[in-house]
């Protein structure tokens, strides 16, 4: 349930940062749902490409962010677990 509600909010993040990731999404929820369910497939192959080049692009945007953040798990992870 967490994990799932961490990738909501990061997508969110990204709909938000990203116009390309927002007009990806923006047509598949707007689209006619019986042409979705003919292409379901290559939509979502699309749309987890456009999502993951985003994603590419804004860690290496903001890399010394990821590093920190990344530190900062890996120790809150170690900190509950003793």
């Amino acid at each position: 349930m967490m994990s799932a509600a961490t990738v909501a909010i990061l997508l969110l993040v990204l709909i938000g940062m990203d116009d390309r990731v927002r007009e990806q999404v923006s047509l598949r929820v707007f689209a006619h749902p019986s042409v979705e369910l003919a292409s379901a497939s290559r939509h979502v192959a699309d749309l987890t490409s456009v999502v993951a080049q985003a994603a590419r692009e804004q860690s290496l945007s903001h890399a010394p962010m990821l590093i920190f953040t990344l530190a900062a798990a890996v120790l809150v992870l170690f900190m509950l677990r003793t």
